[in-house]
């Protein structure tokens, strides 16, 4: 009989092991495979964001479809003006001459990221298994004036995996899967990030 009793009272210890390991280790794994994940799709948002403003700086407005984005960085080419006091009448300070250049746009996006980047693979959310960001870019009226707006993103649900549940928020109050992560707004001329 005490043989019984001690073998239960090693299998319940085994188990209470194994139960309190668990409950460490998932927040933890949970915790470790967000920040790393929402990292990946923080810099990826970022390369777009900077790309959408070369493309604003050949265009004037923001690409609403990563196929233009894309071909008109690509090809496209960005004005340079030059101001400069005119030679002929170095007195004289109001008068100019003006001089325009161009530079490629693509040169501009490698000087920005210090190396070429593959501007067809911008599309793709990390970890999502083929999935692409969210475009979207218009013009407004914003008090009074008609601005250029975009707005790209992805909601964690789609990046995050085996932790795409609403479970997980025990694990932090303020995670929300159907929360997006994106930088811009269609309501209003911002393309700040919200991470």
């Amino acid at each position: 009989m005490r043989k019984v009793i001690n073998l239960v009272l090693i299998l319940i210890t085994l188990v209470l092991t194994y139960w309190l390991y668990t409950s460490v280790r998932e927040p933890i794994a949970f915790h470790s495979e967000r920040d790393k994940r929402k990292d990946a799709v923080i810099n990826s948002l970022k390369k777009i964001q900077i790309a959408q403003d070369v493309y604003r700086m050949v265009t004037g407005k923001y690409a609403s479809n990563f196929d233009t984005l894309a071909s008109v960085i690509k090809n496209g080419k960005i004005e340079i003006v030059k101001l400069e006091a005119d030679p002929s009448d170095p007195t004289n300070q109001d008068k100019f001459v003006k001089s325009v250049s161009y530079k490629a746009a693509i040169d501009s996006i490698t000087s920005i990221y210090g190396r070429s980047i593959n501007l067809d693979s911008l599309r793709y959310v990390p970890f999502a298994e083929g999935k692409t960001f969210d475009i979207d870019a218009d013009t407004l009226t914003h008090q009074n004036t008609l601005v250029n707006v975009v707005q790209v993103g992805t909601r964690y649900k789609e990046f995050m995996g085996e932790f795409a549940s609403p479970a997980y928020q025990k694990y932090d109050k303020y995670y929300d899967p159907e929360k997006l992560i994106k930088f811009g707004d269609m309501n209003s001329p911002n393309t700040n990030g919200n991470w």
